[in-house]
């Protein structure tokens, strides 16, 4: 079985068949779901120092922040199904 990666850009990249969703980080409960995970260890900071575009949540409750937009990942997952 070949593990089919997501660029989250900036080189990073995700594993597709361990992403839940692609979220918009505007809305509250993210932002709060962000905050309560982070001193825990489980949100990866992949955006470089730019600001944050979308919110990557995996089956193993990790979320990765990503300066892309979720319509650029989504698209780009599509891609990968191919």
């Amino acid at each position: 079985m070949k593990t089919v990666m997501l660029n989250a850009g900036f080189g990073n990249s995700v594993a597709t068949r361990r992403i839940v969703c692609i979220l918009a980080p505007d809305a509250a409960p993210i932002k709060r779901m962000i905050a309560d995970l982070r001193p825990s260890g489980k949100v990866i900071d992949a955006t470089h120092g730019r600001r944050t575009r979308s919110v990557i949540v995996t089956d193993s409750d990790y979320i990765i922040l990503s300066s892309l937009q979720p319509e650029t990942l989504s698209g780009r997952m599509e891609n990968t199904d191919e």
